[in-house]
């Protein structure tokens, strides 16, 4: 069966395209880009709307298995929240995290499907985790790093896209374990993701030991969430020296989403020195329990630590002009970091890709061309998807329409969930995935497994 969407503003700038044509898909996939209006059983009239590839999320976090059932409320679920801000494919498993077994989690979507296609890290905390008993704290012994590599390894084999690293979560990640653990990527075709060790004045120094670390390996690395990491005064600094790096030949790029303010758990390692992250008690948020959406007193927030550790918080504390200094950068895209506890947490999750397209990147001096060419084209290079990230003929039919004068996000810290506006529909494998905002199938996508990747 073939669909036609009409007269709409064609964006692939994996193909250097923008201009106003008809889009023809059949069988889930790019049949072609015409000026001619050819017939077809299904009509869609696009005029007024931009159609561009589905958006993908370069850090993402996976929703959790519950007796191997995937979390899948539609309203509050992290994939759910993606779906409806038109993200069609994302890399899940960040910051060292996993929420279970990696692998269970693709063999899950691949037999129930899922709101979005998902290519998965293996997150090294939680193989670390389960092998050691060493805490975030303390290093683990040689034979422990031998045996964590042995399961993430065999994590890497059965579809893992690499490794990712919560560096400043597990400070007792010493040097040489996580040389020995990024050497698990090597000659694979894998990558690695990094949540860098430190913050702040100490954020240059510590992505240059990611980087070299991935240099060594000679595996591609992507350095998360930079605004979290350096939008204290650091950000030029930490940029300069990126691209040091590549001109060295190392494959490095990063991503940050579009907000002035972080968020963890109240109980994780960086809230240990809170003056290493130039932050006070008021400048804490909390977003769970009797206090939410209160600011944090020393009473308040030493109580709430004790009491309920996995707590998320909001830290209102990053310079907004180094957020928009870190979009200008041609090797920065965009990461919603979505990561919700039961509907609470930081509107990213729901806002980050309407809030870039709709201000942030007109702010920072892009186009509306360079801005998609950052969550489409750039993405899947990263990922080495051939097939997603573009429109061209044979393409998956992963496509968001939307009204680029009305997109906007409309998620707020109080309200972290709520859908944007300006999305008309998000089509995944040549079907509606989102009609207005609202889900009209969450089972579309697919898992993206080694074996899906060019790289």
């Amino acid at each position: 069966m073939k669909h036609l969407i009409k007269n709409g503003r064609v964006i692939d700038p994996s193909q250097r395209i923008d201009a106003r044509l008809n889009v023809l898909i059949e069988n889930g996939k790019i049949l072609c880009l015409t000026g001619d209006t050819p017939s077809a059983e299904i009509t869609t009239d696009a005029d007024g709307l931009v159609v561009s590839p589905g958006f993908i999320d370069l850090h993402a976090h996976e929703d959790p298995l519950i007796g191997g059932i995937r979390y899948s409320d539609p309203e509050r679920a992290n994939l759910a929240c993606l779906l409806r801000m038109g993200v069609t494919t994302c890399l899940a498993g960040n910051c060292g995290d996993n929420f279970g077994d990696p692998v269970l989690f693709l063999d899950e979507i691949q037999r129930d499907g899922c709101f979005v296609n998902v290519a998965m890290l293996a997150g090294y905390t939680w193989f670390r985790e389960k092998i050691s008993k060493a805490d975030r704290y303390t290093s683990v012994s040689e034979a422990e790093i031998k045996e964590i590599g042995k399961t993430i390894t065999a994590a890497l084999d059965e579809g893992c896209v690499g490794i990712s690293f919560g560096l400043e979560y597990v400070p007792g990640i010493n040097r040489e374990e996580l040389l020995s653990s990024v050497q698990c990527c090597s000659g694979r075709g894998k990558m690695i993701a990094a949540h860098i060790r430190a913050c702040a004045e100490k954020a240059p120094s510590a992505a240059a030991e990611v980087m070299e670390a991935a240099k060594a390996a000679e595996v591609p690395v992507q350095i998360s969430h930079i605004g979290s990491m350096a939008a204290y005064g650091q950000m030029e600094q930490l940029l300069r020296l990126v691209d040091r790096y590549r001109a060295d030949g190392v494959n490095v790029c990063c991503d940050c989403y579009p907000y002035a303010a972080f968020s963890t758990a109240i109980g994780s390692a960086p809230y240990d020195d809170l003056n290493a992250m130039h932050c006070s008690y008021k400048d804490i948020e909390l977003c769970e329990g009797v206090y939410r959406g209160q600011r944090c007193t020393k009473e308040i927030f030493e109580a709430e630590r004790k009491a309920h550790p996995d707590y998320l918080t909001v830290g209102h504390v990053m310079n907004e002009e180094e957020i928009r200094l870190a979009y200008r950068h041609p090797n920065v895209t965009v990461g919603s970091d979505c990561f919700l506890s039961r509907g609470n947490g930081h509107p990213r999750a729901a806002g980050a890709f309407p809030r870039f397209l709709g201000r942030v990147a007109s702010e920072s001096g892009l186009s509306l061309y360079e801005a998609l060419f950052r969550i489409t084209t750039l993405p899947a290079q990263r990922l080495g998807l051939t097939e997603k990230g573009n429109l061209r003929r044979g393409a998956d039919a992963d496509l968001v329409l939307f009204d680029p004068d009305q997109i906007i996000d409309c998620a707020t810290f109080s309200e972290p969930t709520r859908p944007p506006k300006g999305i008309k529909e998000v089509i995944i494998a040549g079907k509606p995935a989102v009609l207005d905002g609202t889900i009209v199938n969450g089972r579309l996508g697919r898992p993206l497994r080694k074996n899906n990747l060019t790289s």
